[in-house]
Order: C-alpha cells, then sequence, then structure tokens
C-alpha cells in the first residue's frame, strides 16, 4: 500500500488486551478441563483463536485548509456578465457566489483583474495595484472578498511576476532611462544592422517568443531592443535587479493587505534567462532543434536552454515562501499560498515544491499532467503510470494536486470523450490531495466553435492564420459560462458577447442540470460531498489497472468506509473480476455512477466480476478494511 502523498497523516493507534484478559483466559479453559475434559479443550480454543481486537480508530490531525481543498479557477470575462457590455465582471461573480456553495467549492482563483490594454486578456498587467475598468472597482473586489469569506470560500489571485504591459509606467519609464527604472526590464544592444536590409537591426540573440516571432523588440526611444517572452506588449522584467524583486514584495503585499487568501503565480518558467555576463557580454543563442518544418520565426525552431527552467529562478520562487510565510506570523490567520504555474518536465516540476538542500517552494505547483500526457488516446495504464509518476517524483511531504483544464487548453471533454466527463471528474476527487476544477467542468463544458473572424487571442492571431488559427487559438476554452437556455447561455443581456455562446448551451447549462434527475453537475455535487469523508482526506490509496481499458483506485482508512472508482477510460466495454481491487468487500454499494450508466446510486454490486460500458464510471462505497 502506497502511503497518501508522502506525508504521514494519519496516527493509527492500536492496542491488545491486558496481560490480565489472557490470564482470565487461561483460568476458564483449565476450569472447563476439569469439568467436561478434552471436549472442552476443543470448545476453549475455538473460543480463543477467534476473539480478535477491533481496530481502534485512526487518531486524525486537522489539516490546514488548503490541503484538501477543491480549488475552481474563474475565467472572469467569461464567468457572468452583470451590466450587459458582453464582458464578464466582479459584481457577475459576486452575484453567483452560492454557486461555489452549492457546487462544494471551497476556494476559487480569478484570472488577471488587474489594469490592462487586454492584448493578452488580462496577462499583460499596466498597473498591478488597480481593477482593470471593465471588470470593476477595488470597491467591487472589496466587496467580493467580504461576501466569499462569509460563504467560507478563499479567495486567491493570479500574480502575473514574469513580465509587464508595454503600457506600463515600469516600461514607460525604463524605456525613457529614468533613474530607478533603467534595468527594470531585460535590455540589450543591437549586433548591428540585419545585412540585407540595413534599416533594420539585428536582434540580440534568435530567441523566440512563446507567440512567435523574436523574443527580441526594438525600441526606437531607447536604441535598444528589450525582451519579451510572449507578446510584444507584454515585457520581461529584469529579475537581476533587486528593485525589482523588491517590487513583486509590494505587490503580493498590497494584495494579501486587501484580504486577498494567496496567488497563482503565472509563467514562472520565464523569468530567469542567460546572464551575459556568462557568455562573454552577450546573450547566447538558443540551439537548433533541427526539425526541418519549422521557420526561424517559428516556437520549436529552438530549444529554450536559455530561456527557460533556468535554476536561478527556483531562488526567486523560494524567496517568495519565505515572504507569504513571514506575511502569516505578522498577521495571523489561515495560513496564505502560492500556487505556481509552469509547463516544465516533472524533475523541473518538484523543484518549485523546494529542493534537497531544505529550501520550500510553493505550497504545491500546478500538475498538468493529465492536460500535457493524456487523451482520448491513452489507456487506462498510461493514466495509472501519469499519476504515480507526479506521486513517486513528489517529494517527502508534499500535497498533489490534479488538474484536467484550463484557458489554455482544450476543454477536458473536448480533449478526452463527452463519456468520460463523470470518470475524469471522480477520478480528480477521489484522488488524494486538491481537485483543481476549471470553470464549466462541472457541467461538462466543451469548446465552443469560434470563428476567425471572432478569434482574440492573441496566441492564434500571432501563430495562426485563417486556416491555421484553430490550431493555436485558447477562445474556444474561453467561451462563456452557461447559466441557463436563455439570451447569451444567461451569461449576459447584451446584444454581443465578447466571444461567442457555445451552440450547445441549450443542452449543457447549469439551469438544466439541477433539474434533471441525472447530470454531470449533480455527479459533481455528490462527488465534493464526498470528499468530507475522513478517507478521502487522510485515507491511503491503491491505484492500478485492472486492463488497458479499465482502473480502479481505492481510498481506505481503518474503521472508515472504503471508496473505490472504477473507471473504462476505452471506447469499448469491458468487463474485469473485482477480487483483484484490494479493500473492497463485497456486497458494495453504489455511491455514484456516470450519467450514461444503467447503474443507479444506492444499488448493490455483489458478483466477482462486472461489465462497464464505454466511459463508464462507478464509486463504490465498501465497508471498512
Amino acid at each position: 500500500m502506497i502511503n497518501n502523498g508522502g506525508e504521514l497523516r494519519t496516527r493509527i493507534v492500536t492496542g491488545t488486551h491486558a496481560m490480565g484478559t489472557a490470564l482470565k483466559a487461561a483460568a476458564i479453559a483449565v476450569a472447563a478441563l476439569a469439568v467436561v475434559g478434552g471436549i472442552a479443550i476443543g470448545i476453549t480454543f475455538a473460543v480463543l483463536s477467534t476473539q480478535t481486537t477491533a481496530p481502534a480508530p485512526p487518531e486524525l490531525l486537522p489539516l490546514d485548509w488548503w490541503k484538501h481543498c477543491v480549488l475552481y479557477q474563474i475565467y472572469p470575462r467569461s464567468f457572468k456578465d452583470s451590466d450587459g457590455d458582453g464582458i464578464g465582471d466582479l459584481k457577475g461573480i459576486i452575484s453567483e457566489l452560492e454557486h461555489f456553495v452549492d457546487a462544494g467549492v471551497d476556494a476559487i482563483w480569478m484570472s488577471p483583474i488587474f489594469e490592462s490594454p487586454m492584448v493578452d486578456f488580462g496577462y499583460d498587467i499596466s498597473n498591478f495595484y488597480k481593477i482593470h475598468y471593465e471588470y470593476g472597482t477595488m470597491e467591487d473586489f472589496e466587496e467580493l472578498l467580504k461576501k466569499a469569506h462569509e460563504l467560507g470560500i478563499k479567495v486567491l489571485l493570479d500574480f502575473v511576476p514574469n513580465h509587464a504591459s508595454t503600457e506600463s509606467e515600469y516600461f514607460i519609464n525604463s524605456e525613457k532611462k529614468i533613474p530607478g527604472y533603467e534595468d527594470y526590464f531585460v535590455w540589450a544592444d543591437s549586433p548591428g544592422p540585419d545585412p540585407n536590409n540595413a534599416s533594420v537591426m539585428r536582434p540580440p540573440s534568435n530567441w523566440v517568443s512563446q507567440f512567435g516571432g523574436s523574443a527580441w523588440e526594438w525600441s526606437e526611444a531607447r536604441q535598444q531592443f528589450y525582451l519579451h517572452q510572449f507578446a510584444i506588449e507584454q515585457a520581461d522584467f529584469n529579475f537581476r535587479n533587486p528593485v525589482v524583486r523588491q517590487e513583486m514584495f509590494n505587490i503580493m503585499e498590497f494584495w494579501l493587505d486587501k484580504g486577498a487568501d494567496g496567488f497563482r503565480v503565472d509563467a514562472l518558467p520565464y523569468l530567469i534567462e542567460a546572464d551575459p555576463a556568462d557568455h562573454n557580454g552577450s546573450y547566447p543563442d538558443d540551439p537548433l532543434s533541427g526539425i526541418i518544418h519549422f521557420e526561424p520565426h517559428q516556437l520549436g525552431y529552438t530549444i529554450p536552454l536559455y530561456t527557460k527552467d533556468l535554476i536561478e529562478l527556483y531562488d526567486i520562487v523560494y524567496e517568495w515562501r519565505e515572504f507569504v510565510d513571514k506575511y502569516l506570523e505578522d498577521h495571523p490567520g489561515d495560513t496564505r499560498v502560492l500556487f505556481s504555474e509552469g509547463y516544465a518536465n516533472v524533475t523541473m516540476t518538484m523543484l518549485y515544491y523546494g529542493n534537497e538542500e531544505g529550501a520550500v517552494g510553493a505550497h504545491f505547483p500546478f500538475n498538468f499532467d493529465f492536460i500535457t500526457d493524456l487523451s482520448a488516446k491513452s489507456n487506462a495504464r498510461d493514466f495509472v503510470y501519469i499519476i504515480l509518476r507526479w506521486l513517486t517524483y513528489m517529494p517527502h511531504g508534499g500535497v498533489p494536486n490534479w488538474v484536467f483544464g484550463n484557458h489554455d487548453n482544450n476543454r477536458m471533454p473536448t480533449r478526452f470523450r463527452h463519456n468520460m466527463v463523470d470518470g475524469l471528474n471522480s477520478l480528480n476527487m477521489l484522488l488524494p490531495g486538491v481537485a483543481v476544477t476549471y470553470q464549466g467542468e462541472e457541467i461538462g463544458m466543451r469548446d465552443g466553435y469560434v470563428s476567425w473572424e471572432d478569434t482574440v487571442d492573441v496566441e492564434a492571431c500571432n501563430r495562426g492564420d485563417e486556416d491555421t488559427y484553430h490550431l493555436y487559438s485558447r477562445d474556444p476554452a474561453r467561451t462563456p459560462y452557461h447559466w441557463n437556455n436563455g439570451t447569451n447561455a444567461g451569461f449576459s443581456t447584451g446584444e454581443r458577447t465578447w466571444l461567442p455562446v457555445a451552440d450547445d448551451f441549450k443542452e449543457i447549462n447549469l439551469a438544466k442540470q439541477k433539474e434533471d434527475t441525472r447530470s454531470h453537475y449533480k455527479v459533481y455535487q455528490a462527488l465534493t460531498a464526498l470528499r468530507k469523508e475522513k478517507t478521502l482526506a487522510y485515507g491511503e490509496y491503491d491505484i492500478r489497472a485492472l486492463s488497458d481499458r479499465t482502473l480502479y483506485l481505492v481510498r481506505s482508512l481503518p474503521t472508515h468506509n472504503t471508496y473505490v472508482l472504477l473507471f473504462n477510460v476505452a471506447d469499448t466495454a469491458d468487463t474485469v473480476r473485482l477480487d483483484r481491487v484490494p479493500h473492497l468487500k463485497l456486497p458494495a454499494t453504489i455511491y455514484v455512477s456516470s450519467v450514461h450508466s444503467n447503474r443507479l446510486a444506492g444499488a448493490t454490486i455483489d458478483g466477482e466480476q462486472v461489465t462497464l460500458q464505454a466511459g463508464e464510471a462507478l464509486v463504490l462505497k465498501s465497508d471498512p478494511v
């Protein structure tokens, strides 16, 4: 049996009968022998052999609020519009806070709500201390915090430290070389004019932006290039400048003072680039990937050896953790958290937790393995391998988390299959640690169609064209939330929404799923309610593939009910033997099932084998181990 996440959260206290009990038993045996002879000896040994000590209930230590929470990502622009302008806003979120209580959510984090030109829809921040006017006011934010906290919901903000908008005061002052701002960003001289066009200056290196094109942009005003690993309008901060690092502390402190419960921290792999001091005073070229179908301006042409995952960036993350821990000491209350975002290999990702020398980093780095490494083509063994890989590499004491979708990737039911929604949500909720839900996953929302004419995503516009934009666009995962089957799916009363509402909103919407006898939302509610059980908060786990198609996940805790997930991830039916599932005692009761399953909650499973339809998931409740 594998320990839950490497952290011993359960202390099981067991004992035996006192010596006196044993002596009494022996005395009874002797007396019986004297009376009835040899027959009584057999009876006595039979009684003694069947006496067992009932296990004592485990002694459970309280968990910090974030270690077993359901965390819900809100994309504010698409959640709820309160004023009819077609754009979601803070008042819209406030009006629907009860939804999170109803859904069983413990904490929300909102994609950026700060002042921004909206080139990258909030990830290009021009003022880190102000609310963007389309979303509302500071008073709206304070009201949101107050009401959310009254409902027992934590509120996290999206902190974007890697870069700032070129419309920010930071950049404007830096471009002008105003004292104190000269080195706020990564500036570099040109090695000279382009030999084929003397009017164009050559960039310092061959680095490629994540959104396509050179990662360097020429400033006529300053007569230097500045680095932008994302859009041209998103200039990279210079984290080798201590003034910049201090400003990050100032920003975090400002929002913590407002009452925020912590931060999701964006784009961390790009915080630090190669130091020219280590490369003869210039920025080195990234090695070429050798993939022949990429051109020099395309992402993938180079290997980001000098622009991503540099080891120095982790020290900055560790500094931030020291800061929020110190803030908690100075401002007692519930833990303020840092959850880090970064797409990296498993070794580099785990360093966000901390290092072998004892440094402590983010409370956890987001686990994107279900997005990057699994799909509709994955079999049950792939699922088990990917899950166990995270739990194996995670450091001792770490808290795992599971992410199935976000605003940067196709929605969960689109990447997998529509009939897998309930099984995937079940897996998310039954695995140990934190369950992360992206807006709409609780009702099985799929990608919405967005035409080239309606496309607004800067990545799609920069990297694609009318024929290829869909390969890069993040807009389909950002279409407005489906509240009901009314105008604009209940998202907005306006004539036009910032992105079109998906065509399937009349069939897939929250109001309908609340009314339907069986629905994805009701399955989701049942699963979040189940997470209140101590078995899921404290219990051990066991996960294995029963076949290429079906996996099981067992959660067990002595003296508490055992819960078992059976999930057929394939597109065909599968029959599996239940005697291979550890700790599953038959008969077992179905706690919840997929909406397309012919088995209902409350039914009994008592056979030695069970046939699961394609995508079918069953959560079984069994007697304690």
